[in-house]
């Protein structure tokens, strides 16, 4: 379990990220695009950095999974997840809803997560076992009584591949039309963490993409899962559903369903 220590660590750790992204936000720096065809920048790779140096020197015995910088540690039990800039994309187009994500995980399962925006100061703390907070202070997702009535959340139906598509076109016709919301990467879940937003639905998710984002919106009464409603950890496939009432659970899988399960084995 997470401690009160790891908490303020974790807290470290994103204010440190923050410092190193701020001054380049809307500013001047390079940019390359990886062999997997995502883009970095300099504050990607300066944010996770700082990061990993505070972990190295605090907690040399816990592992390091970084988005930039490869793992350390890979046996221990403890693995703190670390992405500087979940959105990259928005952060170079200077949408400032992009967040640095970090995560400890213990034995493959998130037990504590952070989705920061450093721009606009925005925080959630989420930690298994305790409810999340924003800013400190409490937040609860949003009661769903109908399905037709949620407000869903994609980062880009270009993440989508063959059978995916349709899953994902079959559960945005089962919500209303007006309400389909489109970016936002790690952004959308702390909106569903403070009741703003009812779903979000991606694929081609990595570990560094989802584990934050499991006790944020778990700890403010939400539901994180696979497409085929099982609990995400480091060997979930990056199908990923988050939903802030977890009665409509089943609605979703339902409005999802034939389609989804078919593309179960598409992740690599």
């Amino acid at each position: 379990m997470a401690t009160d220590s790891d908490i303020a660590l974790a807290n470290r750790l994103a204010d440190a990220a923050g410092e190193a992204i701020r001054p380049l936000f809307r500013g001047e720096w390079a940019e390359e695009r990886k062999s997997d065809a995502t883009f970095v920048t300099e504050a990607d790779r300066a944010a996770e950095a700082a990061m990993r140096a505070i972990i190295e020197s605090e907690r040399p015995g816990d592992g390091i999974i970084g988005e930039e910088y490869g793992n350390r540690n890979p046996a221990a039990a403890r693995q703190w997840v670390l992405d500087p800039i979940d959105g990259t994309t928005s952060f170079i187009a200077g949408r400032p809803i992009f967040g640095t994500l970090i995560a400890l995980m213990e034995d493959g399962w998130p037990v504590l997560g952070v989705i920061d925006q450093p721009v606009l100061r925005e925080r959630w703390v989420g930690r298994v076992g305790h409810g999340t907070t924003f800013n400190g202070k409490p937040v609860r997702s949003a009661p769903c009584p109908e399905l037709s009535n949620a407000v869903l959340g994609t980062t880009s139906p270009h993440c989508f591949s063959g059978e995916q598509v349709d899953a994902f076109m079959s559960l945005a016709k089962a919500v209303a039309e007006r309400k389909i919301v489109y970016g936002g990467d790690c952004y959308s879940y702390g909106l569903v963490a403070s009741g703003h937003m009812d779903l979000v639905c991606e694929a081609g998710l990595q570990l560094h993409d989802f584990a934050a984002l499991v006790p944020v919106v778990e700890g403010a009464g939400g539901t994180m899962c696979d497409w085929q409603g099982e609990p995400l950890n480091a060997h979930s496939t990056g199908e990923v559903l988050a939903i802030g009432d977890p009665a409509r659970l089943e609605d979703v899988i339902e409005a999802m369903a034939g389609i989804a399960h078919g593309a179960e084995h598409s992740h690599g």
